[in-house]
């Protein structure tokens, strides 16, 4: 069974300069317990998808056709009480930056107990939870203010607060892009492991193909608002389809050193003021013609 479909769906955002399109007929499936990540340049529409799950999109951005739906049920036709209880029971976040995702004038202690299943979760339950993503010394984080923790940290009491409900999906938006190398690698690790503990689908928003390519079962390819390629994660960056994606595996730098000079994509992400009539992409691919542009 499907945790989220997303069919055609299309966003637009309301600006002095006109309509402008986030998402342009965008197309996903996710199974459950599936770990998908997601991929493509700053302005494919990444975020945008990810905060469409659970309905935190700005004012000025309306939907104009299609749909998402979580177990079946349309995020669209939710009101906001509905909503609410959706993203507290079935959605947990991990975003990019973890200061700006905690209350700098609470606790730990007490935004954990906040974000967790029980109304009211003993001390010993929540130094577990915190155990659980690798804290070494739970009972001083649980006592601390967030600017006392390191960025890893940090994130790591995040990823704890997103699956103290054990939600079926868990969104993780570029969740290690602030961390270095190190801590970078660790905290996947949690990631990966609390996911595959409770049981929850993944959607790993990245820019990252090599950390994609090691975490995420299946992969998809976002240009231009849409889902231009989508299978399995190895198949697709090793053997990959579509122009877009071939090219941007030349542009992406690996984990390991390579002898290989990048090659950098040509031109810039489109701006669409409207559907785009073909490919996106035919702007700037050494492939395109008459049919695709």
């Amino acid at each position: 069974m499907n945790v989220l479909s997303v069919r055609d769906l299309q966003l637009e955002y309301s600006t002095r300069e006109g309509p402008v399109r986030a998402l342009d007929g965008a197309d996903l499936e996710v199974p459950e317990g599936a770990s998908v990540g997601i991929v493509g340049e700053s302005g494919s529409g990444k975020s945008t998808l990810g905060l469409a799950v659970g309905r935190l999109l700005p004012a000025n951005l309306r939907r104009v056709g299609g749909d998402l739906a979580i177990r079946g049920r349309s995020v669209f036709d939710c009101g906001d009480e509905e909503m609410r209880r959706t993203r507290r029971d079935l959605l947990g976040f991990v975003f990019q930056s973890p200061m700006q995702a905690l209350d700098p004038t609470m606790r730990v202690g007490a935004q954990l107990a906040a974000a967790g299943a029980a109304d009211q979760p003993g001390r010993a339950e929540l130094v577990q939870q915190l155990a659980s993503v690798g804290l070494r010394e739970p009972e001083r984080v649980l006592k601390s203010y967030p600017h006392e923790l390191s960025g890893g940290m940090a994130q790591r009491v995040v990823i704890a607060m997103a699956i103290a409900r054990r939600p079926v999906i868990l969104i993780a938006d570029e969740p290690t892009a602030s961390l270095d190398a190190t801590i970078r690698d660790q905290v996947l690790a949690v990631l990966a492991a609390q996911c595959k503990a409770i049981g929850a689908s993944m959607l790993l928003l990245s820019h990252e193909l090599h950390v994609v390519a090691r975490m995420c079962d299946t992969v998809a390819v976002m240009y231009g608002g849409r889902v231009v390629e989508f299978g399995e994660a190895r198949r697709v960056l090793r053997r990959p389809v579509h122009p877009y994606t071939r090219a941007l595996l030349r542009a992406a730098p690996g984990r390991e050193p390579r002898r290989v000079m990048l090659k950098p994509i040509p031109g810039v992400p489109p701006i669409l003021r409207g559907p785009s009539p073909g490919c996106a992409f035919a702007p700037r691919c050494d492939h395109a013609t008459a049919l695709t542009a």
